[in-house]
């Protein structure tokens, strides 16, 4: 029996969209929604299963010794990262001074980390060669680096955000797990009520192993969102790598005309990353 514990906001909706492994080899879906600040699930029969999502699946790998190492360094990169916002906040600027040198050493020795700072750097200032060779070097150390752990796309006036976070509490890196959690903000900026029918998630693992999920509605639902107005929601996705990608479609009709046809809303793709990349908030720009 597995106890998982979440302190959640009050007001947000959780999902988890799939199966996940547990380590023994068994599978098993998660489903839970709610306005309450703490839930606990226990988790103990496999053939559990709420019958509204399905997901093709297959057991997850072991972390490679080099992924583990990288899993190690990342984690300390974003205690120092933290530290360091907490000494700025304070006016300890010494301590800021010197966790700031830490992180860029850090930022030096991990390839990663380093071909992003650089390419940020080449962005800024304009050096568009060098920011043109950072990002093929990028995708040849890891795929998804490029990817932001947030998207935001519109489809015939609804607009949908995502921004995703690594869930450290709930993630066994030595069983192949890693967990990560995701908010959606759906604003209809059209001039017609939609309703959202099924959900549709493409998830691609470091490995490039890539996962389907389809499932009526979003968390038990199938909201009505009406002109300039939103729903909003939290779930999550376990993985089988440190990192790896989301996308997908919301399949979604007007309800004010009777025999309106379905059509798609794109959910553009966003990563899944434990180190992140420095951003926690949707942007409200339009």
């Amino acid at each position: 029996m597995q106890s998982l514990s979440f302190n959640l906001t009050a007001g947000t909706k959780v999902s988890w969209p799939g199966r996940f492994n547990q380590g023994d080899g068994s599978k098993q879906q998660i489903h839970i929604r709610g306005n309450v600040k703490m839930f606990r699930i226990m988790a103990c029969a496999p053939e559990m299963n709420s019958g509204a999502e399905s997901q093709s699946s297959s057991p997850s790998p072991s972390p490679s010794p080099s992924e583990s190492s990288f899993l190690s360094r990342s984690q300390t990169y974003a205690l120092l990262k933290q530290q360091m916002e907490v000494a700025t906040k304070s006016e300890d600027y010494k301590q800021a001074a010197r966790l700031r040198d830490s992180l860029k050493i850090f930022e030096d020795e991990e390839p990663v980390l380093r071909l992003r700072r650089l390419l940020k750097e080449a962005i800024a200032e304009e050096r568009f060669e060098d920011a043109a060779r950072y990002r093929d070097e990028l995708k040849d150390v890891a795929p998804h680096s490029l990817l932001k752990c947030s998207s935001d796309a519109t489809t015939l006036g609804i607009r949908v955000q995502v921004r995703s976070v690594y869930i450290e509490g709930r993630s066994h890196p030595s069983k192949g797990l890693y967990f990560f959690a995701y908010r959606i903000r759906i604003t209809n900026n059209s001039d017609r009520p939609v309703q959202l029918l099924r959900r549709h998630w493409i998830i691609t693992d470091a490995n490039g192993k890539t996962e389907n999920v389809w499932g009526i509605g979003v968390i038990g639902e199938q909201p009505v969102i009406l002109p300039n107005t939103g729903f909003e929601y939290s779930s999550a996705c376990p993985l089988g790598t440190p990192s790896g990608r989301m996308e997908g479609d919301f399949e979604m009709k007007h309800i004010d005309k009777v025999g309106s046809r379905t059509f798609n809303v794109a959910i553009a793709p966003f990563s899944l990353s434990k180190v992140g990349d420095g951003s926690d908030t949707f942007s409200d720009g339009s």
